[in-house]
């Protein structure tokens, strides 16, 4: 049985401009005002809130480690008050992901966000059954690029952790699956765009449309 595992925030959904408001509602509620661009900063927003708490910070000139730390909280409460306000589906996605589970594949998600925001944010979609897993950053104690929680995902889902592969945006994602000894397809639609080529994952996709002959390309004996 193959397994196709998708990272979510930046691969299946842009989440940008909801993750930056919570981000600014943290600027703003230190008497800040808003830091980060919606547009400027997605690729920023894909990397997690604190990044985002960073980026601000330092174009600030201000703040660190700590205040960095102090905010997180706060954003994540900003951040699940304001989930799903501007956030939407790549185009094609869910079709690309009934097209693999109609060919017999297993499919599950293996992200960077906290558990339980991304299980509120696909019911909220209201793509949620359509995942025979879902992994967060604190499901296990390690997460992304540490190989394990893909592998964790690739099990619950049914599958065998050795065909398996990994569909992502970013580093973080390419170098999970090269942990893990698995194929990386990358998306090209993001924020970062064809740039991702230069991590040379083993599959870009610039539409979802491409994503079935990638995986029965790519997908390990």
């Amino acid at each position: 049985m193959s397994t196709v595992i998708f990272d979510l925030d930046g691969t299946l959904a842009d989440t940008s401009r909801d993750l930056i408001a919570a981000a600014n509602a943290c600027f703003r509620g230190l008497g800040l005002g808003d830091v980060l661009d919606p547009v400027g900063d997605a690729a920023t927003a894909f990397r997690g809130g604190r990044a985002m708490l960073s980026l601000g910070f330092q174009r600030l000139g201000q703040g660190g480690a700590a205040a960095v730390e102090a905010q997180f909280p706060v954003f994540i409460d900003h951040y699940a008050a304001g989930i799903d306000v501007h956030t939407a589906l790549y185009p094609g996605a869910m079709e690309a992901v009934a097209a693999l589970s109609d060919a017999g594949c297993r499919v599950g998600i293996c992200t960077n966000k906290p558990e339980a925001l991304a299980e509120d944010l696909l019911v909220r979609l209201g793509v949620r059954d359509a995942f025979a897993a879902l992994v967060g950053a604190d499901t296990l104690p390690v997460r992304k690029p540490d190989p394990e929680p893909l592998r964790e995902a690739v099990r619950r889902a049914g599958g065998d952790p050795r065909r398996a592969l990994l569909i992502g945006d970013t580093v973080t994602d390419r170098d999970t699956a090269r942990a893990a000894g698995l194929p990386c397809v990358l998306v090209t639609f993001g924020p970062l765009g064809r740039s991702v080529a230069e991590l040379a994952p083993e599959g870009l996709i610039g539409h979802f449309d491409e994503l079935p002959d990638a995986v029965a390309r790519l997908m390990p004996d």
